[in-house]
């Protein structure tokens, strides 16, 4: 893997946890470079968005035991909101995974909640390759 693919990789990872970073304005930025091919950068930004959002499973799965300490990166009110919204549509909730503000605190939600980890990979998955083929369509120019 490049070193540009590999940065590829680590920022739609890290865009995928809890922090804030721009996958998005990368992926377009590497599509316009045409260094690598499309469907390449589509799959490195999708993968590693899919494998940073296994990080907000696992922190889920054991947030009762730290939820309240103060590096949490997720507000108890955002936590309930997204457990909330996970109760409500179930694991279909997990398409959203890919929309801001919401998504990130829905994958925590259903670390939580003990979704299986074969339908939250497989359904994150879908949803995150979705947002980055759209991306890639509309940097270069298709939609």
């Amino acid at each position: 893997m490049t070193g540009s693919l590999a940065g590829l990789f680590g920022l739609s990872f890290l865009a995928a946890t809890l922090f804030p970073a721009g996958s998005e304005l990368g992926l377009s930025a590497m599509i316009v470079a045409g260094t690598d091919p499309v469907l390449l950068l589509v799959a490195v930004a999708s993968l590693g968005n899919t494998l940073g959002s296994l990080v907000n499973w696992g922190l889920g799965r054991g947030a009762a035991s730290f939820s309240d300490a103060r590096w949490f990166p997720v507000t108890p009110e955002k936590l309930d909101r997204a457990t909330a919204w996970y109760h409500r549509y179930g694991r279909w909730s997990l398409l959203m995974s890919w929309a801001p503000v919401i998504g990130d605190p829905l994958t925590l939600a259903a670390g939580v909640l003990r979704e299986p980890l074969w339908s939250f990979t497989l359904l994150v998955a879908i949803a995150k390759m979705a947002r980055y083929v759209v991306v890639a369509l509309l940097t270069l120019q298709i939609i």
